[in-house]
């Protein structure tokens, strides 16, 4: 139950304009206002059209969570108009000018802070928006840092950071051991996410992480999207290495609701309920595989066609899901001269655009997850107890793909040993043939005792994560705790302020200074009504 002082609590989230940050950011918001604290969620003005409905069932649950629009200067850096989420770029090469306009939202953020009834307690934004320090900095309220990637990404991170072992790396075949961990996890040059003297856009990446360093210590503390039971090693060897580390996820838990997991970022592109719950209600159980490459993904063409190729050749259900920049002309032309969906018709299904995954995930006739390791999907994955093909391809999706693998063991590699630093750099290839494909899931599927044995630890790992998020579970409390350390914060900014008025009196009194009693900081004031 929330305390009183909780319910004068506002909490600023700011998350990056993407799908992989905004989407578990705003099922963070909930869980916040769950314990009774006043969210408020900066995005865009398309974002919060898009969004708008979790605050619609956030309502419904007297949950006090409200979106709060920002202009996005996409035009101002040369990006096309209504370009206001990553997801629409359509080259790597405009993440730089997409960080450029982000950075630009920080002046109309201040001026909005300022206006804002009650003042933000607190800032907590994603890592890469590393200017939000700046502002909690000038207005002196705590920040922060949400992050989207595991525990064990970043401790791996903070060990390369210390070891340079990546610098002694000379052929892209080269490879290494993760020093002092209790899992053997092996990389090779080939297979990490940002190489500067590579690409220019590869560069900017790099010197965003830097950044992200760089601002860890300003930041009051971090919030990981992942549970201590799901990886304490390496959360307890975290926060060794930064301050106050919670662990708060798995966030997308949140939502129990049909309607929540259906409205969950983008508007579903089929009737959720007639078509694809139908069709999964007839399929038997753990006999479904779900294919989809998150959204960030640009896949070539002729790979697209050697996915689709091993799961007709697999002979298992599947879903195929294929988004946005993967949704080529190409693509559909090669669907139809192949006539594939009546090839695979009853046993698999094609959905174009976006689906509702945590609702597909959890339904009983999905038995396996073919997907691209981003830390979202790996986590939803983990939560529905579904194992996993991994099929990684940029950015820390190898180290996730290492963590399935190797330490859960829970998942197939399909075999990809080469990140796609560029999203046109294997336009003329692919990464993994059908043949692979086919294997991966036939290994998957298998129902020997080492499948056994993966799909138990698969529902272990779920009924695990479900009560980390449970009432009492660690992240719960986690949350409980960060509430306390926000007041504490705001009552050691309250307490030097009364310190300061104290001594500046003592400057026209015949009191020795070196003699004053420091008042004791008072309790926390932000004005609030109760029906607010």
């Amino acid at each position: 139950m929330a305390s009183s002082l909780s319910k004068e609590l506002h909490f600023l989230l700011i998350p990056l304009m993407s799908q992989s940050h905004i989407i578990p950011l705003t099922d963070f918001a909930k869980l916040l206002a769950f314990h009774g604290v006043n969210v408020s969620i900066i995005t865009t003005p398309l974002n919060a059209q898009k969004y708008k409905s979790i605050v619609t069932h956030a309502m419904k649950s007297n949950l006090k969570i409200q979106l709060i629009p920002l202009h996005f200067p996409s035009q101002e850096v040369g990006l096309p108009q209504g370009c206001e989420n990553m997801d629409t770029l359509n080259s790597l090469e405009l993440f730089k000018d997409f960080f450029l306009a982000s950075e630009m939202m920080q002046e109309p953020l201040e001026k909005l802070i300022q206006e804002l009834e009650p003042k933000p307690s607190c800032i907590i934004s994603t890592s890469p928006l590393t200017w939000t320090q700046q502002v909690a900095t000038k207005f002196k309220i705590p920040r922060y840092i949400f992050q989207t990637v595991s525990c064990f990404t970043l401790y791996c991170f903070h060990i390369l950071n210390q070891t340079k072992l990546q610098d002694t790396l000379v052929l892209d075949s080269d490879s290494f051991l993760i020093p002092n961990v209790p899992h053997k996890i092996e990389f090779t040059k080939a297979q990490l996410p940002f190489d500067s003297s590579k690409q220019s856009s590869q560069g900017h990446m790099k010197s965003i992480l830097d950044k992200i360093r760089k601002t860890q210590d300003l930041a009051r503390g971090t919030l990981i999207n992942t549970c201590g039971e799901l990886e304490n090693w390496y959360v307890d060897s975290y926060k060794k290495a930064v301050k106050k580390v919670f662990c708060v996820g798995p966030v997308s838990l949140c939502n129990k609701e049909m309607d929540e997991m259906v409205d969950r970022g983008n508007k579903a592109s089929i009737d959720e309920h007639s078509n694809c719950l139908n069709w999964l209600d007839s399929m038997k159980p753990k006999s479904v595989i779900y294919a989809c490459f998150g959204t960030l993904s640009n896949i070539s063409f002729l790979q697209m066609k050697e996915i689709g190729l091993g799961l007709e050749s697999s002979n298992v259900p599947f879903i195929w899901i294929i988004r946005g920049l993967n949704l080529t002309l190409e693509v559909e032309k090669w669907l139809r001269d192949e006539n594939f969906e009546e090839k695979v018709k009853g046993r698999g299904m094609i959905i174009r655009g976006w689906a509702p995954q945590i609702l597909i995930l959890s339904h009983s006739a999905v038995g396996g997850f073919l997907t691209h390791c981003g830390w979202n999907s790996t986590l939803e994955g983990i939560s529905c107890g579904v194992p996993m093909i991994t099929f990684p391809m940029f950015a820390e999706q190898f180290y996730n793909e290492k963590f399935i693998v190797n330490v859960l063991k829970i998942g197939v590699r399909v075999g990809v040993e080469v990140s796609t630093i560029s999203w046109n750099e294997e336009k003329n290839g692919v990464l993994v043939n059908k043949d692979q494909i086919k294997k991966a899931i036939d290994e998957l599927m298998d129902k020997d005792l080492e499948g056994e044995d993966r799909r138990e630890r698969a529902k272990e790992l779920a009924h695990i994560s479900k009560k980390a998020i449970e009432e009492e579970g660690s992240s719960y409390l986690n949350i409980k705790l960060l509430i306390e350390d926000v007041m504490h914060a705001l009552n050691d900014k309250d307490g030097e302020a009364n310190n300061v008025a104290t001594i500046n009196k003592s400057k026209h009194s015949n009191t020795d200074a070196m003699t004053l009693k420091v008042k004791d900081p008072p309790l926390i004031r932000i004005t609030m009504t109760e029906d607010e």
